[in-house]
């Protein structure tokens, strides 16, 4: 899919079945996370995103917004799928839980505190919004409970790999082809 906006410009392709991560954005950060998110998700990711250089913000919004809507068009209808994901993943002194449901409605709960004010290039005010992006594209629920940890750089990834870790087992094929919701849509 593409995103092209006064602010932004912004291609992203990806394959729920996996592949690789091809990603280039204006903000070094994000690329990094992206790449764990790929990674750790086993979800193929190609970004491509440039901006009008103001602050990041636009971009990182952005890529949540493209992100979010490339996974509702991927689920459709989301038949077979588990539907429900959570996992807490530790890295050194940071330890976050994501809980993933892809319910058709947009829910975010975030408590990740950073101590910085920037993690490299991207300030961390932004890390919340680009996850209430996702989900408000994607139109799921989204938990991010921060359970310990004080250094913002380890918080960071933790979040974007337990959100991917979440997402992969609420993507997992169930083996019943129906949709997963006693009302038979997800919306």
């Amino acid at each position: 899919m593409t995103r092209a906006t006064k602010e932004t410009n912004i291609a992203l392709e990806l394959d729920l079945e996996g592949g690789p991560a091809h990603i280039a954005t204006d903000v070094a950060f994000l690329n990094h996370m992206l790449e764990a998110f790929s990674k750790h998700g086993g979800i193929g990711l190609n970004v491509r995103a440039t901006g009008d250089g103001m602050d990041h913000h636009h971009v990182v919004e952005d890529v949540g917004i493209a992100l979010g809507t490339g996974l509702a068009r991927a689920l459709g209808e989301k038949r077979g799928i588990a539907r429900f994901g959570s996992i807490a993943v530790p890295l050194d002194d940071a330890l976050v839980l994501a809980s993933v449901d892809l319910s058709g409605r947009a829910y975010l709960n975030c408590t990740l505190s950073f101590g910085a004010e920037n993690l490299g290039d991207l300030k961390t005010e932004l890390i919340p919004h680009f996850f209430r992006s996702v989900s408000e594209n994607g139109r799921f629920n989204l938990h991010l409970i921060q359970l310990a940890g004080s250094n913002s750089h380890h918080l960071c990834e933790a979040a974007f790999k337990a959100f991917a870790r979440a997402l992969a087992q609420a993507i997992a094929l169930s083996g019943d082809e129906n949709v997963p919701s006693t009302k038979g849509l997800l919306a």
